[in-house]
């Protein structure tokens, strides 16, 4: 959806600009009152979009604040360290979504002065963004309509105009978002639009209502507890935390002794290993020899 995606309304549904005025009063009557919302900086805007990005609205705020606090601009995130960074990360999750971000200060401060570009196709340029979090930050921070495709978007959409359908695809809801986005109503505040559908969606999963599982791109997340990604967040809070490094023999036996505390058996060397060479390549921390160094 990096496309340009024309806009069409399906047939026998109720006008567009009379479904983005019932959409418009439903939101205002679900409206959340979030600490990134109606505010004109594009970077606070980004950094709240990537971390409500399979994350819980409830958990995002005090990250928010505290990333801000520490990281209030663009310039003084590429300055950070990234141990610095992943450090106020923890806790989060994801952690290749603060990479991501750290990369893209990096590229706007040596090539956009220290800013965001004001374009969605300049933020769809950069490390980590995708159509739905360009378009996120251009409705939000710079009130231009665009197809924001995201979780509870898409709850909605697929509540309202396609509720006897399965295997609904983003492909087939972009159309639809866009000519509701473009419409009267909604183009005349991007804000409140597509606030009123984050709230709405939102509300429908709060309330035992989840059409998200209707569409094409729907998985039930595996756990967490025993996972890959488990070993992975442990062995990155382990590095971390030793500066001057740490040896790799040693990281793997205390996350052997962790695992069998939790009643699961021990790392497996060559799984270690893997997940190390992963963590490296995306810059994590380095190695030299056996010493992993953040």
């Amino acid at each position: 959806m990096g496309k340009i995606v024309e806009p069409a309304w399906p047939a026998g549904v109720e006008p567009v600009e009379a479904f983005a005025e019932r959409m418009l009063a439903r939101g205002d009557e679900l409206y959340r009152a979030l600490p990134w919302r109606h505010i004109d900086d594009p970077y606070a805007v980004l950094v709240s979009e990537i971390m409500l990005q399979q994350t819980q609205v409830a958990r995002v705020g005090r990250f928010w604040e505290r990333f801000l606090a520490a990281f209030p601009t663009v310039d003084a995130l590429a300055a950070a360290a990234v141990p610095d960074v992943l450090e106020l990360w923890q806790g989060l999750g994801y952690n290749r979504r603060a990479l991501a971000l750290k990369r893209t200060a990096d590229q706007c401060a040596a090539e956009g002065e220290g800013r965001l570009p004001d374009t969605y196709e300049g933020l769809l340029a950069l490390p980590g963004i995708g159509p739905a979090t360009a378009a996120g930050v251009m409705a939000f921070a710079h009130q231009v309509p665009g197809v924001y495709v995201e979780t509870n978007v898409r709850a909605v959409f697929l509540h309202e105009l396609f509720p006897d359908r399965d295997g609904v695809s983003d492909r087939e809801l972009a159309p639809t978002v866009a000519a509701a986005a473009l419409c009267g109503p909604a183009a005349a505040d991007p804000r409140r639009w597509y606030y009123g559908l984050l709230d709405y969606g939102a509300h429908l999963k709060a309330t035992g209502v989840n059409p998200t599982r209707r569409s094409a791109s729907y998985s039930r997340q595996s756990a967490f507890e025993g996972s890959r990604r488990q070993k992975r967040a442990w062995i990155v809070r382990r590095v971390l935390a030793a500066p001057e490094g740490s040896e790799a023999p040693c990281v793997l036996a205390e996350l052997s002794a962790a695992e069998a505390g939790a009643g699961r058996p021990a790392v497996d060397e060559a799984l270690f290993a893997s997940i190390v060479d992963d963590l490296v390549a995306e810059g994590f921390f380095r190695r030299e020899g056996a010493l992993l160094i953040p």
